[in-house]
């Protein structure tokens, strides 16, 4: 017996309704951030600033596009979804895609920092995200989703 993908699905599992994603997604591409900003925090120089250049164009792409729009996702589609059972809710998309925009402006100043030969600042702004990245992988807690349902309740 065989089965078919259709839009919006990995080898007959179903895809999330609009706007919604698997929240285990972003759990793994915080754990492949934590990865490259640990590798960023100790590589030298030319390497740690294009090793951090290389994640603030992946943020940029989840900022802009949406967390499931991103390789770390088709990652999780790809090869982790299939062989997970299906998620028990699904998860706004808004949320993550904030925390991905908060990435990027801590990975714009590190970047802009290890450039200018300011490293302190920039490994301070690398370990922060660190911390978030961290945070998201090891214990589901989203820093950046968290601040973005906090912002929306305040300016409701």
């Amino acid at each position: 017996m065989s089965t078919t993908a259709t839009p919006g699905t990995t080898a007959g599992v179903a895809g999330p309704p609009a706007g919604q994603i698997d929240p285990r997604g972003p759990q793994l591409a915080a754990a492949l951030t934590a990865v490259v900003l640990v590798a960023v925090l100790l590589a030298p120089s030319p390497v740690s600033v294009v090793l951090l250049a290389v994640q603030a164009v992946l943020f940029a792409i989840g900022a802009v596009r949406g967390v499931q729009h991103t390789p770390h996702a088709w990652l999780f589609r790809t090869l982790v979804r299939p062989r997970l059972a299906p998620p028990s809710e699904w998860e706004d998309a808004a949320p993550p895609r904030f925390a991905q925009a908060v990435g990027l402006a801590f990975a714009l100043v590190g970047l802009v920092a290890l450039a200018a030969g300011a490293t302190v600042v920039g490994q301070v702004a690398v370990g922060l995200a660190l911390v978030a990245a961290l945070l998201n992988a090891v214990f589901a807690f989203c820093l950046g989703c968290e601040v973005y349902l906090l912002l929306r309740r305040v300016t409701a």
